[in-house]
């Protein structure tokens, strides 16, 4: 490819590390603080089990993101988790990660968190079924105009919307602690009526891993990242760790309002923390710190999950014209539009339940690989250069591997239906991966 086409088609470094971090925290705080903790509630049936759930899932989490910087800050290029199965992996698991990306993951979480805005909606105006749909189809088609047409755009709605949901998040939290009376919470030993198992362990484990998704969307973006050594790993580390510290206290509030009991019969558990304390101004104005929240989520989504297709057609491991730039915005504009139309398709048919299951379980796998590539990459490659090398290596990453297989095998035997549909979209990759590559060349050696 020609130089000047080359960069034409590639894209410009002007992120910040506050920026990066802000993709992170706002694309990890959306729907699921509002709505996993009645599942945890509801599965566990204990404080001491529920606050397991969440550490381990910020352990956990923590371990992938320390891990995956390193790849981050090596090679910091468009398409995040993508480009680091293809570094270490080849091409084929790289497109089977890309190929999950494009049925299951990309437009199961845009629905999954659009599907929580519009439900919040009915707080201000009565919906039906099918106008809850419409409204959630329109803040994507919305969100992916912005992001369609301007990086800048994108940005500055990420920023706002990241500080302003932290802000009240806490400000919700700390209302609930000085104006609530906890007597009768779940802190204060008001028993549940939930048995502890470790199949059902497992399935909130699954639920609270929705919640703290986000954390690698940083690295989708790493090629617009200004000093992406440095920057990257700040903004994964950082970010993530503000992500946890909001989550506990928040956590701590609802335990605080709420007996166990209504936790997990509830399905709007922060509507009904507020309303316990404020009355039901409370719920509205919990309903409209909902709405700020997944919108703000969903649009750091649109604006990372399409560079891997992005990516991938800059690879020739997709329609080559995904790897093309709007001619003034300079953004990924067909992959952009591709994923808005796919979350759409899936915010039609789908539960909130039903997506969330089938977005982790065809995700973590790709997530262990990536894990799996620190090990490859620094026996393969040495010397290569590393900014920042993963913390606690190997014991970090190992105990990520350990307990993510321990995950997938749980919810094999305890959810076996959508566990072998996410493992069978995996699968069926393969074979269309070599019927790929018989009609589509591979990228030549300079397009990487």
């Amino acid at each position: 490819m020609p130089t000047g086409e080359e960069s034409q088609n590639t894209l410009p470094r002007r992120i910040g590390v506050w920026s990066t971090a802000a993709i992170l925290i706002g694309s990890t705080i959306g729907s699921g603080i509002f709505r996993v903790p009645s599942v945890t509630a509801a599965e566990t049936g204990s404080v001491g089990a529920i606050a397991l759930l969440w550490v381990t899932g910020a352990a956990l989490t923590l371990f992938g993101a320390l891990t995956v910087a390193e790849l981050a800050a090596m090679i910091p290029r468009s398409g995040g988790i993508y480009v680091f199965i293809r570094e270490a992996w080849g091409d084929m698991p790289a497109f089977v990660f890309g190929w999950t990306r494009l049925l299951v993951i990309q437009p199961a979480l845009l629905g999954g968190i659009a599907l929580i805005f519009a439900a919040y909606v009915q707080a201000f105006l009565p919906l039906s079924d099918a106008q809850v749909r419409v409204i959630a189809a329109g803040v994507i088609l919305l969100l992916a105009a912005a992001n369609y047409r301007s990086m800048a755009w994108g940005v500055a709605i990420q920023n706002v919307s990241t500080v302003a949901k932290v802000v009240a998040l806490v400000g919700l939290a700390a209302a609930v602690f000085a104006l609530g009376d906890g007597s009768g919470g779940s802190l204060s030993g008001s028993p549940g009526t939930g048995t502890l198992t470790w199949a059902g362990f497992g399935t909130a484990l699954i639920a609270v891993l929705w919640a703290y998704d986000g954390w690698a969307d940083a690295t989708y973006v790493a090629g617009e990242v200004k000093d992406p050594g440095r920057a990257l790993p700040r903004a994964l580390i950082g970010g993530f760790l503000t992500v946890v510290l909001v989550y506990l206290l928040l956590n701590a509030a609802y335990l605080y309002a709420l007996p166990l009991d209504a936790m997990a019969s509830s399905t709007l558990v922060a509507a009904d923390t507020a309303t316990a304390i404020l009355g039901p101004v409370g719920s509205s104005l919990v309903a409209a710190l909902v709405l700020l929240s997944t919108f703000g989520a969903l649009n750091g989504t649109i604006m990372s999950g399409p560079r891997v297709f992005y990516a991938m057609g800059s690879d020739r491991l997709f329609f080559h014209s995904f790897g093309a730039l709007h001619p003034k915005g300079r953004t990924p504009h067909r992959a952009i539009a591709l994923a808005a139309v796919l979350g759409v398709g899936y915010v039609s048919v789908r539960t909130f339940e039903e997506l969330a299951e089938a977005f982790i379980l065809g995700l973590w796998p790709f997530f262990m690989l990536a894990v799996l590539a620190v090990f490859r990459l620094r026996r393969r490659d040495p010397e290569r250069a590393r900014p920042y090398r993963t913390l606690g290596y190997p014991v970090v990453p190992a105990i990520f591997l350990l307990v993510s297989a321990a995950i997938l095998l749980n919810a094999l035997v305890s959810q076996p239906l959508p566990t072998l549909f996410s493992f069978g979209v995996i699968v069926l990759g393969i074979p269309v991966y070599y019927g790929w590559r018989r009609i589509s060349p591979p990228a030549p050696p300079n397009s990487r």
